[in-house]
């Protein structure tokens, strides 16, 4: 039973949380109202055919989705476990050729392999953190999870290159042609993927605020002593925190095959914009993995109407260094 001041205590921390959180979403909002006045610019004065913003912007919503599907696990590990997940891209890789193989092999449809290789993907997370990453994060500080996920990363990618080769593979998609959408022409697959993010947005956001285990994850996250104290098996609540980012990692890798070239280095190009994304919506912040997946999309596809190639990437980087120079901890992160 609580003490009057642990009650107090609990109230204002419980107050504190919510005032961040609505202060991320007014930051957002304000971000949205800027993105949307230079939206309007472009449309206006920006000197390119309307259509082609229109369609820069679409496809930039549906990157960003798929962005956001990559980030999610990511943010979910950092945010319990306090470790970036170096492997986070060759287990995005895996899945890929998870889903390959049983579609190939076993003649399985696309997405009935997505929902197979979820559960896959779960028990490889809660091996690793069970296997290795628990015997570390005791005494050990960040440097060596670190490393052990790093070194993760370059054995999958190697195993994945001696069974399946470096020759470029492809998965056909279950749901192919294009779909109009808002004056634009959007491809199934791709919309199918973004329609993924938002659920599985939404399903660990009601895991973390709806389940007995999500209460755990949060209490862990918020104070490892504490909850130790308490009762909660941290090191299960650990497991189980991996578990859930790699099966997030498998539905992002699962929905993308249709319209990825699959190597076993294909999840690289997606590591630096998920770090990117997930410090942008702010450490440990599903809310902000989504939107930053949105905006980094969008800023991705619309600046190439000014700067083709890689120069929009750079659009990317500088608008990144811009935001976190005015709010470093991010669009929904905590103010430490």
């Amino acid at each position: 039973m609580l003490t009057k001041p642990d009650a107090a205590s609990a109230a204002h921390a419980g107050g504190r949380r919510r005032l961040l959180q609505s202060e991320g979403w007014r930051v957002a909002l304000g971000v949205g109202a800027i993105v949307v006045a230079a939206l309007a610019a472009i449309y206006l004065i920006g000197g390119v055919d309307p259509t082609l913003v229109t369609q820069s912007v679409v496809t930039g919503l549906l990157l960003g989705g798929v962005y956001a599907l990559v980030s999610l696990g990511l943010t979910l590990i950092f945010g319990v476990l306090g470790i970036v997940n170096f492997a986070q891209g060759a287990m995005l890789t895996m899945s890929m050729f998870l889903v390959y193989f049983m579609v190939s092999s076993l003649g399985i449809n696309a997405y009935l392999a997505v929902v197979l290789t979820v559960p896959i993907m779960f028990v490889f997370g809660w091996l690793v953190q069970s296997a290795l990453m628990n015997r570390l994060t005791e005494d050990a500080g960040h440097e060596r999870p670190l490393m052990v996920t790093l070194g993760l990363s370059l054995l999958i990618i190697n195993v994945l290159l001696m069974i399946f080769g470096g020759r470029p593979l492809s998965v056909e998609a279950p749901v192919s042609g294009s779909l109009p959408l808002l004056g634009a022409i959007a491809d199934a697959s791709r919309l199918i993927a973004f329609g993924g993010a938002i659920v599985v947005a939404a399903a660990l956001a009601l895991v973390l605020k709806r389940t007995p285990l999500g209460l755990a994850i949060r209490a862990v996250a918020s104070n490892g002593t504490g909850a130790a104290l308490v009762g909660v098996n941290v090191r299960r609540i650990y497991s189980m925190t991996f578990g859930l980012g790699a099966a997030a990692v498998a539905v992002a890798g699962g929905l993308m095959t249709p319209f990825t070239s699959l190597i076993p280095s294909a999840g690289d190009q997606f590591t630096t914009l998920a770090f990117v994304i997930v410090v942008l919506g702010g450490l440990g912040s599903i809310p902000g993995a989504l939107v930053g997946g949105l905006f980094v999309g969008l800023l991705q596809t619309v600046g190439t109407l000014y700067l083709p190639g890689s120069g929009s990437l750079l659009l990317v980087f500088a608008m990144f260094v811009l935001i976190l120079f005015l709010r470093p901890q991010g669009l929904f992160g905590a103010q430490r």
